[in-house]
């Protein structure tokens, strides 16, 4: 599984105008279930997340996870995260996992999170989304499992 990470002081995600998601301190996690990933990738996944020490401690250091600081996450699910832009100039998403599977692998990492007693907040698979966020740092990470 492949994810986009971002430390926010704050996010949250509309369809069709209305809000269906949002956060405040915590992590924006876009996430892509790939061709041949399974449910242990996203238990893997979500694990590696939880852990992640992306946030300061009280010397300024990023040394804390998410669950240190208690942050929530806003989880949304982004098949373009698998564009192949090695040729030419229309990128191809062939290593994204079938929809079928990547709805259902969406679904787990969402129940993974969360069973990592993480509050979850999340988009809506397949929908046209608009996604706000204030990027604390900014902090970006690109993460594959």
């Amino acid at each position: 599984m492949r994810a986009l990470i971002q430390r926010v002081t704050d996010a949250s995600v509309r369809v069709d105008g209305d809000v269906i998601g949002q956060i405040g301190k915590g992590l924006l996690i876009l996430v892509c279930a790939m061709e041949g990933d399974d449910a242990a990738k996203s238990k893997l996944l979500a694990a590696k997340v939880s852990k992640l020490r992306i946030f300061a401690d009280e010397a300024g250091k990023m040394n804390k996870s998410l669950v240190d600081v208690g942050g929530a996450a806003l989880i949304v699910s982004q098949f373009t995260l698998a564009a192949d832009t090695s040729r030419g100039n229309r990128p191809g998403f062939s290593g994204a996992a079938k929809p079928d599977i990547g709805r259902a692998l969406y679904a787990q990492f969402i129940s993974d999170v969360g069973d990592l007693g993480i509050e979850t907040a999340t988009g809506a698979f397949g929908a046209d989304m608009a996604v706000s966020l204030t990027n604390d740092g900014p902090v970006t990470i690109w993460m594959d499992v």
